[in-house]
């Protein structure tokens, strides 16, 4: 039975700062699920991907939404030096062994993307299909803007991936703007996607919409 908010009385989807206590599992499961597709040539199998993404995330990089206190879509975030997702490099060699685990960190660093100074860095965005088109990655977008105007931050970025236009079409609606693509087709055959777009959206200063 899929998820409903108006129609079977299940009440409105809220929206907290922070992973719940117990939630990993289940965060990282619908975030394998959202991104596993461009992260499964680093962290493939799912069995072995999974438990490793829930043992490493930094809770308090997250913003979550909750229907009937289960979680139903996340976002994460980076700032600080910390991003939802963690791990070192010495627990993938520990998950993976070293024969498989040094070209993981290979891929793994491609990922890597480093906030400017006056940047918050978002992660990316995992809903619950029962729940899409209700408007959760539109409550979770503006979550994080709220961090980052409290962080005096001046604009987030986020990075998209040219195989994913629903959330670039997402993305735009909530005012974020590409600045640039980085065409990368050597990776196509490797990880799915052939080009990366980088998108910013400036944060409105706390209290402007009072002036």
């Amino acid at each position: 039975m899929g998820l409903d908010t108006t129609d079977t009385g299940t009440g409105p989807v809220t929206v907290r700062r922070g992973l719940p206590a117990g939630a990993e599992r289940r965060a990282a499961e619908m975030y394998w699920n959202a991104f596993g597709r461009k992260l499964g040539p680093a962290l493939n199998p799912p069995d072995k991907a999974v438990p490793f993404i829930a043992a490493h995330l930094n809770a308090d990089r997250a913003v979550c939404a909750l229907l009937d206190g289960q979680l139903v879509g996340l976002a994460g975030y980076q700032l600080g030096g910390r991003a939802l997702t963690g791990g070192s490099a010495s627990a993938v060699l520990r998950a993976y062994g070293h024969l498989r685990g040094l070209p993981r960190l290979l891929l793994l660093a491609l990922f890597e993307r480093h906030p400017a100074p006056g940047q918050l860095v978002m992660d990316g965005i995992a809903v619950d299909p029962g729940i899409r088109g209700r408007g959760v990655g539109s409550l979770l977008i503006e979550e994080v803007a709220a961090v980052a105007a409290e962080q005096h931050c001046r604009e987030i970025r986020l990075d998209v991936i040219d195989t994913n236009p629903r959330a670039r079409a997402l993305y735009e609606r909530r005012g974020f703007t590409a600045v640039r693509t980085e065409r990368t087709p050597y990776l196509r055959g490797l990880l799915g996607f052939g080009a990366v777009t980088t998108m910013r959206r400036a944060v409105a200063t706390r209290g402007a919409g009072e002036l």
